[in-house]
């Protein structure tokens, strides 16, 4: 499955209320850092489809959204579980460390 393209008007829905935890990767299309972690996001969203949810969220179109979450750089990945944010990475970070996040929620 595909990363879901999550906004301020639907990140309740897609986010806080989701029924697995929800992995979402703050970026935006300037940052070299967010294009060099697009891929591993993408790996991610599909080795743990059915587990795990992948969004995401581009901080010049959703800026409200990252002034909440307190995205200070990018690219930040922030795991939510049960509507609430438990881990957070902030910068390039490999797939094994995407994947030690997530596993500690599962």
């Amino acid at each position: 499955m595909a990363e879901l393209k999550i906004t301020q008007a639907d990140f309740e829905e897609k986010v806080l209320k989701a029924d697995k935890p929800v992995l979402v990767d703050f970026w935006a299309a300037w940052c070299g850092p967010c294009r060099m972690l697009g891929p591993v996001i993408s790996d991610i969203a599909e080795k743990y489809d059915g587990q795990v949810i992948v969004g995401k969220v581009n901080v010049d179109d959703e800026m409200a959204l990252a002034l909440k979450y307190n995205v200070n750089s990018i690219p930040m990945v922030a795991l939510f579980k049960d509507g609430k944010l438990v881990d957070r990475a902030v910068g390039y970070r490999s797939k094994s460390d995407m994947e030690d996040m997530i596993k500690a929620v599962l």
